[in-house]
């Protein structure tokens, strides 16, 4: 079982995918508190929730900690800011949501906060308190209309899809927010329903401020979860089925970046080069098997180094695998 790692407050947010902040060079930064999750989709990209083999910690950042970087970060990137809380995991495990939420919305030049659920963990209460606090859309992923095949799809034989319906039901009758429901085309596992997910989609009263139905396409990740029978479709053969679907039931479900006030906008530098060889100090435990959580020395990043689990504290070369989009990743050199 994976140990919950609480990331020490002078480690950078700014390196990892598992938690802090990515910044992909538009007006959106991804946010990401934590990294639990209480589902284990047979799906999964992250390996996530409680049937993980791969995952060896679970990461949580303080309040205080995540808002000081984002600040910084929005500093930079001027107005019109989309904070999107999008984590590994899922974001109701973080137990002070709501208050990065309220934080997020006090922070200037950020106009739009957005999460990322399966919404297992969403209730009445928890989204009113949401709203309240400046949340303006859930991106909800219901994979099923039908509650057994919904259940299968996410690993977990507690998933209760009618309660997960009711809940988003209530997002759009009764709070200022908005819902979009984002399912997961899982080919050949979920094919019969995408119509069936864009009518419940209507039925509930998504897509009040921008799009109802943001389809996502399975994508195979080394890392990742399949379930027998699963297969990858191509983006030309995602794209076709987009536009029939979407042409039989009169939804568009081919989406761009400017439906969501997406543009590009300043981004961060990348301090180092793919290649380049610096030093680290090992902090805490890699989210993966085989992985360590690392600084940089001059504190700038945090980065992940593969090829074996390190002691706590030990003083490393790495040689840098990846830079992009700040996101780093080393290996002993």
């Amino acid at each position: 079982m994976a140990q919950l790692f609480k990331v020490p407050d002078d480690t950078p947010l700014v390196g990892l995918v598992a938690f802090g902040l990515i910044d992909r060079g538009t007006n959106v930064i991804q946010v990401r508190p934590s990294s639990s999750c209480p589902l284990s989709c047979v799906f999964c990209s992250t390996d996530a929730g409680p049937c993980s083999r791969r995952r060896r910690a679970e990461y949580t950042v303080g309040l205080d900690h995540i808002m000081e970087w984002f600040r910084a970060m929005a500093a930079m990137k001027g107005n019109g800011i989309e904070a999107h809380i999008d984590t590994v995991g899922d974001p109701f495990t973080y137990p002070k949501l709501a208050d990065l939420v309220q934080g997020l919305a006090d922070t200037e030049g950020v106009s739009t906060i957005s999460l990322q659920t399966h919404g297992v963990l969403m209730d009445e209460a928890n989204v009113s308190e949401l709203a309240d606090a400046g949340l303006d859309r859930i991106n909800l992923s219901i994979d099923s209309t039908d509650p057994e095949q919904a259940r299968i799809l996410s690993g977990t034989p507690g998933y209760d899809l009618l309660k997960i319906i009711r809940v988003a039901k209530y997002v759009c009758s009764e709070t200022s927010m908005d819902l979009l429901v984002a399912p997961v085309w899982v080919h050949p596992l979920n094919d019969g329903e995408l119509g069936k997910l864009v009518r419940l989609a209507k039925d509930i009263g998504a897509g009040r401020r921008w799009p109802m139905m943001g389809i996502q396409k399975c994508e195979f990740h080394p890392h990742g979860r399949r379930m027998k029978g699963m297969k990858q479709v191509s983006w030309y053969e995602f794209y076709r089925r987009m536009k029939e679907v979407g042409d039989a039931e009169g939804a568009s479900l081919v989406l761009k970046p400017s439906d969501f006030g997406i543009k590009p906008a300043n981004t961060i530098a990348v301090p180092y080069r793919q290649g380049e060889k610096v030093r680290v100090r090992v902090i805490g435990p890699g989210w993966l098997g085989g992985e360590s959580l690392a600084v940089t020395r001059d504190g700038q990043r945090a980065v992940t180094v593969v090829g074996g689990e390190l002691d706590q504290g030990a003083d490393v070369r790495v040689r840098l695998l990846r830079t992009k989009d700040n996101i780093l990743i080393g290996r002993p050199a």
